[in-house]
């Protein structure tokens, strides 16, 4: 090396060879392409969808427990609330034991439009779990979820 801040090409090689983050970036950007495409006649992104998801349960949901299923910091989560909220598929309110704290809820409308935009999600999935069929889906899972 002639200078101390060179690097040699090598190392560029191994670090797009080897990067876990590079992959799981690339993977991740092109899985996400993929579920928006499916999602798009629903008027959905692949990340309101999976935060509708995280809504579909028989209780209003704290904020700081979707933050964290969705591994999402709260602010984020404020704005990705929002069009959603404003197209009424999500309705926010106060916590009546603690005023300060927000609960979620999917409206009717959310429920009925997350049950409709099911079917292309779970045409997307085992799509994308095809491609992936010849390792153990199970596996990257369990291993996605062990670094995150």
């Amino acid at each position: 090396m002639s200078k101390p801040d060179d690097l040699p090409i090598e190392i560029t090689h191994k670090v797009r060879d080897t990067c876990f983050c590079l992959h799981v970036q690339r993977a991740g950007r092109a899985v996400a392409r993929r579920y928006d495409e499916a999602l798009r006649p629903f008027g959905l992104t692949n990340g309101q969808f999976s935060l509708m998801m995280s809504l579909n349960r028989p209780k209003a949901s704290s904020m700081s427990s979707v933050s964290a299923l969705l591994a999402m910091d709260r602010t984020t989560l404020t704005a990705s609330l929002k069009p959603l909220q404003r197209r009424g598929l999500v309705a926010i309110a106060s916590d009546p034991a603690d005023r300060r704290a927000r609960l979620m809820m999917l409206t009717r409308a959310g429920r009925a439009l997350l049950a409709l935009a099911l079917s292309s999600w779970e045409v997307t999935q085992a799509a994308t779990e095809r491609l992936i069929a010849s390792s153990d889906p199970d596996g990257l899972r369990a291993d996605l979820r062990a670094i995150s």
